[in-house]
């Protein structure tokens, strides 16, 4: 076992010192390890299945290891693959710095930003999107949506460069600016026996099924720490990962529910979903883009945060949410 252990260390210093693979076999390797499947990471970039696994063998087969192992209908890193996994983000964040300071020599705003959002945000999120391209059509954004714990749980290891979420976990050590308000309330369906009611309790609130989204949303934890703080429990009948699933739901008179004005405009405006005139309403949060204090911010991430700062709020207020539900 000693002299395996021996020539398995001697193999990897050989594939070191005389690299046979390639950047783009680290990408793909990447891919496969967040997606635990070959066949999603090929969907995801876009090549053949056989492609990604010959990547994959000739990747095993420079360092001499196997970097995956079967789990079920998926695949599992091995405990060589954990590691090779972990340094090649490491790589690939030093590339990003690289392109980051040659960008700076260059004076250009051109570059790529890894953006992640909560799931909330994607109804928006294209529009400012949209807007920065016309500013800076050489800047290209890979863009990752997940609830709150996912976001920022990529975001601690460096796999995005910013965030774009309600409130930032206070454990994290980022730095964060808000650029936008984020109204929130609670909503039911137009015949709901609360719907027509002024000053609703807490107490009132708690006696009806609630439909919301899953734990580790920025909204479940909205709406948990309002009904903590009155003292009473919410009844939770079913949860959602799918703010559009959570509509539907109401919609169909199954519960209440606790939602961003963003996500349901068109409802309110056509009369389909009733916001709740709830004892001290209206709850405002704010919308924030947050990266790590460590991350050296690139040319385009600056572009980007500075965007945000100056017409973030200005763009969704174009779409008239006061009007629609009454703020102003």
């Amino acid at each position: 076992m000693f002299n395996e252990e021996i020539e398995r260390t001697s193999d990897l210093r050989r594939a070191i010192m005389n690299p046979h693979y390639t950047l783009k076999q680290l990408k793909t390797f990447i891919e496969v390890a967040q997606h635990s499947s070959v066949s999603l990471a090929a969907e995801h970039v876009h090549v053949t299945q056989p492609a990604i696994s010959m990547q994959l063998k000739q990747l095993e087969d420079s360092f001499g290891v196997s970097l995956f192992q079967p789990q079920g209908r998926n695949i599992e890193l091995t405990p060589a693959g954990e590691d090779f996994y972990a340094y090649c983000l490491k790589v690939m964040a030093t590339l990003k710095d690289l392109e980051s300071v040659m960008s700076e020599h260059a004076g250009a705003k051109r570059g790529r930003i890894n953006l992640a959002i909560v799931s909330t945000a994607k109804y928006f999120t294209p529009k400012l999107l949209a807007a920065f391209n016309r500013e800076f059509p050489d800047i290209h954004i890979n863009l990752f949506i997940d609830n709150k714990e996912t976001v920022f749980r990529e975001l601690e290891r460096s796999a995005v460069d910013m965030v774009i979420s309600g409130r930032v976990p206070e454990h994290l050590n980022c730095t964060s600016l808000v650029f936008a308000d984020n109204p929130q309330s609670f909503v039911a369906h137009p015949a709901h026996p609360l719907a027509h009611q002024r000053a609703i309790s807490y107490n009132q609130l708690a006696k009806y099924p609630f439909v919301i989204r899953e734990q580790g949303s920025g909204t479940r934890s909205a709406v948990e720490k309002l009904f903590a703080a009155h003292g009473v429990d919410l009844q939770v009948t079913m949860e959602f990962p799918s703010n559009e699933v959570i509509k539907q739901a109401v919609l169909a008179d199954m519960g209440i529910s606790f939602l961003s004005h963003r996500t349901m405009v068109k409802e309110l405006k056509h009369g389909y979903l009733k916001t709740l005139d709830i004892e001290g309403e209206p709850y405002i949060s704010e919308w924030q883009v947050a990266h790590l204090k460590t991350k050296k911010l690139s040319p385009a991430l600056t572009c980007f945060k500075q965007f945000l700062s100056q017409q973030g709020q200005q763009l969704l207020d174009s779409d008239d949410l006061e009007l629609l539900v009454g703020l102003k």
